[in-house]
């Protein structure tokens, strides 16, 4: 271009001096234009590697560590009935006047509905003449809310005298032990909905045209529906039987429906809509969802929200189907209806503006680079397959990994210390009890099982009681565990109550109130791996220039650093889950995310844009259960037991554990598996390029806009054909 200028002014010599002066100053003035635009643009492609992941790690981690790490009930619905109703419910409001909302009710039979419909957390019969008070829930409605009532109303049963039973009115069934079966149906449908629109614009805007994406999203639903349903039913065996009807259904619904919305945010925040959705779907649907943890926990904020977003309708609408016969089912329902008609309407409103105002819009240039590792072919097939195996393996691979390891949680050879008298003889017992759910060795001294515990190299220590001492003992590491904790000291205070003696128990690492779950360092984690594979995937398609190993590494230790940094503002003064500890999370943090980001470059070197499949696959679908993080070790299937200590997540979340609760002892260890990683990748990176040299090239696609006024069937199928054309810049 600046050639073909400097070649103009120079014909233009023949018109005189005068006009060849203008006409040299003019060129150069052009040659000057384009080179500062070249620059802005490749300055603004490299700083696209850093922005895109800040915005996506940035909301991510800070929508999950502000909201799930540290839950506290707050104005839980709780009602109360009987002959000590009002007495019960004054005593129980002033004791928790912030945790709670206590109603009284009519009678008992009043109450349990109210708990079946999901109208209370629980309800309260108490019998003051009796002594004694029934406290109702239903784990079918959230097992970690139930737990959380019962933790609230019990001390003040106790106070007032009463004794104190519990009665499930809607126990989970057997296939789904955790009810985790809705929180991951709703999660994959979520993400069938969303997937496919977060490139779409970017990779095959031409059917983006209304009439063209209505009926290909209404089959795409149907597709995921019976995907979901066929992976979580028939092969996993985690929903009950006997709805498949009304399971395919909602999951048909709320696919559209996301898709429906997804498809008016194209329409006005373009290729950036993929971030309007994530925030709504993930940022926020997720933990408003009232799925792992309860909506009454979260900061109020997240209620409301519970009440409009789908990702609660379809938690709340499966759970309704799959726990409690169809009750309260419809409401969900009508939120996701009328979430898909607003999306088609709001899309139809405005492509008749912009008809109205551009009717003959200009092509759209896409400059995305391959999609499968070479040439970009010019068919565009490779683009639609793209569009269809992506979002369909993503969504596969996370039912299936995810529901698979942690929808039916249960102990598989978890190790128990057993220590005093008799212990040969408890062990013998309890091992023909409990199978192979516990490892149960026999430790001589107490002070070495709690050695043990502390070194994380048994899960907790039970201590049988002596003539010197009356009760048992559990010895626990929460801090190592909470899911650990909490199944270990309910087995176990099972076990002392058959002894006919109480449970203490021991805690020699508590969590603090801060980090209350003990999921941070899962989720601190997370973001160095989100960090690390997103930098080479948007860096591939925004700046394919830093594709070479020798730009790409001095560009890896400083986006390390900064995204390194970034994760620890949002853990530390923006969230407050951490406190301090600056120096070695931020150097973990960078070892992490290059490590990581080495391991993607081999991917994307292979696969292109399908690079994403595997390595999401590999370090998160099959990294997250593994981990030891959201959920313990020993209650995985094997398979994701033999992965533990070998992923990279398993690596970063055992530093961060270690790092936060024990003075860094396994550090070191941790951080050699993530240089292994790394090293491995970086070498493999290195002979791939001496194979086949790294395209730095931005090729191009240029295709009509999917908003262009309508023309005759003829010539718009004409124009389709013709119109997707690939140039080289």
């Amino acid at each position: 271009m600046i050639d073909a200028e400097r070649d103009a002014a120079e014909e233009s010599v023949a018109d005189g001096p005068g006009s060849a002066d203008a006409a040299v100053v003019d060129a150069e003035a052009s040659a000057a234009a384009a080179a500062k635009r070249a620059k802005a643009e490749k300055i603004g492609r490299v700083a696209a590697i850093f922005i895109m992941p800040l915005i996506f790690v940035g909301m991510m981690i800070t929508g999950y560590l502000g909201a799930m790490t540290s839950p506290q009930p707050r104005d839980m619905p709780i009602a109360v009935a009987g002959s000590g109703a009002a007495a019960f419910a004054e005593a129980l409001g002033n004791e928790q006047p912030d945790s709670t909302d206590v109603r009284v009710v009519a009678d008992a039979g009043e109450a349990t509905r109210l708990v079946v419909d999901r109208d209370v957390a629980a309800a309260v019969d108490v019998d003051a003449d009796a002594g004694s008070a029934v406290v109702y829930s239903a784990t079918a409605a959230g097992s970690s809310q139930s737990s959380v009532v019962t933790q609230l109303v019990t001390p003040t049963a106790v106070g007032l005298g009463l004794d104190v039973t519990t009665e499930d009115l809607m126990p989970l069934p057997d296939s789904d032990m955790a009810g985790m079966g809705a929180m991951f149906l709703a999660t994959a449908l979520a993400m069938a909905g969303y997937l496919p629109f977060s490139f779409l614009v970017s990779n095959s805007p031409e059917l983006l045209r209304f009439r063209r994406i209505v009926p290909l999203l209404a089959g795409w639903a149907a597709v995921m529906a019976g995907l979901v349903w066929l992976v979580s039913g028939p092969i996993l065996g985690v929903l009950p039987s006997g709805h498949a009807g009304s399971v395919l259904a909602i999951a048909w619904l709320v696919v559209f429906a996301i898709g429906a919305v997804q498809l008016f945010f194209t329409r006005i925040f373009g290729a950036m809509a993929v971030v309007v959705g994530l925030l709504f779907i993930m940022v926020l649907g997720v933990p408003a969802s009232n799925m792992g943890v309860s909506v009454y926990s979260m900061p109020t904020f997240y209620r409301y929200l519970h009440e409009f977003l789908p990702v609660p309708a379809v938690g709340e609408a499966m759970r309704s189907v799959l726990y409690f016969n169809g009750a309260g089912v419809w409401p969900h329902i009508l939120v996701l209806a009328i979430g898909a008609a607003a999306g088609l309407l709001l899309t139809l409103g405005v492509d008749a503006i912009k008809r109205h105002r551009n009717p003959n819009p200009k092509p759209i240039t896409i400059n995305m680079p391959s999609l499968h590792g070479g040439p970009r072919p010019k068919n565009p097939v490779w683009r639609y397959v793209s569009l269809v195996v992506f979002p369909l393996l993503m969504v596969a691979m996370m039912i299936s990994a995810m529901l698979g390891a942690m929808g039916s949680p249960s102990p598989k050879d978890m190790p128990v210390a057993v220590v005093g008298q008799g212990a040969a003889q408890t062990v013998q017992q309890l091992g023909r009890q409990m199978g192979g759910s516990f490892d149960l060795t026999i430790v001589d001294a107490e002070e070495q099982a709690r050695s043990q515990v502390e070194d994380r190299d048994v899960a907790a220590a039970f201590l049988l009681p002596s003539a010197e001492r009356q009760t048992a003992t559990l010895i626990t590491n929460e801090a190592a565990g909470s899911s650990a904790q909490t199944l270990l000291s309910s087995v176990f205070a099972k076990v002392a109550d058959q002894m006919g003696v109480p449970l203490a128990v021991d805690d020699v690492a508590p969590l603090p109130d801060r980090d209350s779950n003990g999921i941070a360092s899962m989720y601190i984690a997370m973001g160095w791996i989100l960090a690390g594979f997103m930098m080479i995937v948007v860096g591939a398609n925004s700046a394919p220039t830093t594709r070479p190993l020798r730009v790409l590494l001095p560009l890896t230790v400083v986006y390390s650093a900064f995204m390194s940094l970034l994760v620890w503002l949002i853990a530390a003064p923006i969230t407050g889950a951490v406190e301090g500890r600056f120096w070695p999370l931020f150097g973990i943090g960078m070892v992490a995310i290059a490590c990581v980001a080495m391991v993607a470059a081999v991917f994307e070197r292979l696969l292109g844009m399908f690079s994403i499949i595997p390595i999401v696959g590999i370090l998160m679908f099959l990294g997250m259960p593994a981990s030891n993080g959201a959920i313990s070790i020993y209650m995985v299937p094997q398979a994701f037991q033999s992965l533990y200590g070998v992923l990279p997540m398993s690596a970063a979340v055992e530093a961060v554990r270690s790092v936060l609760y024990f003075h860094g002892d396994t550090v070191g260890g941790n951080l050699l598996v993530l240089g292994i990683w790394g090293l491995i990748a970086l070498l493999l990176v290195v002979l791939i390029d001496r194979l086949k040299p790294p395209s730095t090239v931005i090729e191009e696609v240029v295709i009509p806009d999917p908003i262009a006024a309508r023309r005759p069937r003829g010539e718009e199928r004409a124009e389709d054909e013709a119109g997707v054309s690939v140039s080289a810049p």
